[in-house]
């Protein structure tokens, strides 16, 4: 598992000054996810990290409800940034 392969899509500059956006939350939470499932690949019964993974799921899904109910553009902008497939519940 190499940590460069995760993503960096914002520069440190933006890191410093925005750490409590909305934007920041989800990419950090993105980059747990996907830390997550490349360690469940190889250790399918690790339980914990299983339950560990459904709430950053959880918190990421709630944040990106609460950004496209105030505003859409960011949403979508953050959601093709990402990669990220847009929810079914609004």
């Amino acid at each position: 598992m190499v940590k460069n392969s995760f993503i960096s899509i914002i520069s440190q500059e933006e890191k410093e000054e925005n750490r409590g956006s909305v934007e920041f939350q989800v990419l950090s939470f993105t980059n747990k996810i996907r830390r997550l499932t490349s360690h469940l690949e190889l250790h399918r019964k690790d339980y914990l990290s299983q339950r560990g993974l459904r709430k950053i799921l959880g918190k990421r899904q709630r944040l990106l409800s609460y950004l496209s109910k105030k505003n859409r553009v960011r949403y979508k902008n953050l959601i093709n940034r990402l990669g990220i497939r847009e929810s079914k519940i609004r």
